[in-house]
């Protein structure tokens, strides 16, 4: 079983910086796929940043050459956010793919995160 759980979050001042993590616990074997999305009041929920199985790694117009995605090892992903402005408020929610160990087998997971809420104030 997998569980996706995001942190570090908060509230920060325009120009600030912040570091989500996306930590999966459980039989996780790998951690192939990181996606990175965004829903602020009243809007509809964005892809910010993805890094794919392959390592790539794409960005929203809104957040390029500010944010930065990275998957350091099988169980922990990032999302640096530097330079923050109030249109980047909203809640972050961690979407990750891949592999865990169940009854012996190799299975695919697919889950989402809670969210975590993110404020930057003018």
């Amino acid at each position: 079983q997998v569980e996706l759980a995001e942190s570090g979050g908060g509230l920060v001042q325009s120009g600030g910086s912040l570091r989500l993590s996306c930590a999966a616990s459980g039989t996780v074997v790998s951690l192939d796929a990181i996606d990175w999305y965004r829903q602020a009041p009243g809007k509809q929920r964005e892809l910010v940043a993805q890094i794919t199985s392959r390592g790539s790694m794409n960005y929203a117009d809104s957040v390029k050459g500010r944010f930065t995605i990275s998957r350091p090892n099988a169980r922990l992903g990032y999302l640096q956010m530097t330079n923050l402005k109030p249109a980047d408020t909203g809640t972050y929610i961690c979407h990750a793919v891949g592999d865990y160990m169940e009854l012996g087998d190799v299975e695919e997971y697919d889950y989402w995160g809670q969210g975590i809420q993110v404020t930057v104030s003018s």
